[in-house]
């Protein structure tokens, strides 16, 4: 617990209004949990009747996450963001997957919001963490993605190596039913703007149905 984040000066000076919001915690995984699906399926369907493809597109912590992404060279529609995928699932009809209980708050919270988070089981993660462009020679297992291409994208690096992006986290650093630590990254192309209020929903979200415990916060 307590790793130590930075952003590379090469990643920085292409986008200067990047900020990670950083949470970090004691969480209790369990398979399903009904209440919270009781809220994730209000949120889906008021998606399902409000927003067009085009409103994604639009929402203002999505559309600065794609311009971020073209300012390093990274296609945003070829390396879709994960919290436009997971609206387009929604608006397109197809819902959410169930995982555990603390992913599907994850991505509750990555719906509301339009941010992509990262999502880590704080224990596999070694050392300190970079946050840096993709290197040519460089790929990881991504989620349900297989071998991922992340020559200039930004991604998270700790001593093993590369683990997460918003396109994707990787399989070494899944949080599976082991997870006893999280760590979990908001990843913001727009500065501190909105991040606050989403960091406290996750947290209040955390704490109702993972029995979150020391709790810490930070932005990056």
């Amino acid at each position: 617990m307590n790793h130590t984040i930075t952003i590379e000066p090469q990643l920085s000076e292409l986008c200067p209004s990047l900020k990670l919001g950083v949470i970090e915690c004691q969480v209790s995984v369990t398979t399903d949990d009904d209440k919270l699906w009781e809220v994730i399926n209000q949120h889906i369907e008021q998606i399902e009747e409000s927003m067009t493809v085009e409103e994604i597109r639009n929402k203002s912590t999505i559309s600065s996450s794609k311009n971020g992404y073209r300012k390093v060279g990274k296609d945003p529609n070829r390396y879709r963001l994960s919290a436009e995928s997971l609206l387009r699932r929604i608006v397109n009809g197809k819902g959410l997957y169930k995982i555990n209980n603390v992913v599907d708050l994850l991505n509750l919270v990555s719906i509301k919001s339009g941010f992509s988070i990262g999502g880590y089981n704080a224990d596999k993660v070694i050392g300190t963490i970079k946050m840096g462009l993709g290197q040519a020679n460089e790929a990881y297992q991504g989620i349900g993605r297989g071998q991922l291409n992340v020559e200039n994208l930004p991604l998270f690096r700790d001593d093993r190596g590369a683990f997460g992006s918003a396109t994707s986290d990787s399989l070494r650093t899944q949080i599976d039913s082991n997870c006893q630590n999280l760590l979990m990254v908001f990843f913001s192309y727009q500065g501190e703007e909105e991040l606050y209020e989403s960091m406290a929903f996750a947290k209040a979200l955390l704490t109702e149905f993972a029995s979150a415990a020391n709790i810490k916060t930070s932005i990056v």
